[in-house]
């Protein structure tokens, strides 16, 4: 067993060691926060601060990468990924299932539906799924939604034409 002599000479180096390196903090520019103990008031705003600057402080992942994001302005890029990530929870499972959207440009949202029924659907809903992407994404980021059907098998011109002339029918002209 330790004697309590030794307990009260360990005590004194601590007090003594943490006297060193709270002065070494004051000289760095480094100032101790006060924390008020579990029960007790707060002191006035302002009073026991600690440091003031404290960008070199440890922060939030979320918080530090949401700074990033506003101080470069990629606000409107980083909507636009979330859009296009999360598009299927957003406008639901069934019309995730048959739409994509394809880019988002000064506030015009153009999707594309994989059938022309998917495509007339859409349209319907478009009213809709402006506010849903606006509560989403922000206030105005989306003002329209232009809908395109599926592609179809591009045919040259005149290729759907009636060969050999007129017909035995025809007598205009």
């Amino acid at each position: 067993m330790s004697e309590p002599g030794d307990a009260a000479e360990r005590a004194r180096r601590a007090r003594e060691a943490l006297a060193v390196v709270k002065a070494d903090a004051v000289a760095r520019g480094n100032f101790p926060v006060r924390r008020t103990p579990p029960g007790a008031s707060a002191a006035a705003p302002g009073a026991g601060e600690g440091r003031r600057d404290r960008r070199d402080d440890p922060q939030a992942l979320t918080s530090a990468i949401n700074g990033l994001i506003s101080d470069q302005g990629w606000e409107l890029a980083a909507a636009t990924g979330a859009l296009f990530g999360h598009w299927a929870q957003i406008v639901g499972a069934d019309l995730a299932g048959h739409t994509k959207p394809e880019s988002l440009v000064d506030g015009e949202l153009t999707v594309i539906a994989d059938s022309t029924a998917w495509a007339t659907q859409l349209r319907l809903l478009a009213g809709q799924l402006v506010h849903r992407l606006n509560v989403e994404l922000g206030d105005g980021a989306v003002r329209r939604v232009k809908v395109r059907g599926p592609a179809s098998a591009h045919r040259k011109p005149g290729e759907w034409r009636v060969r050999g002339g007129r017909g035995p029918r025809d007598t205009y002209g």
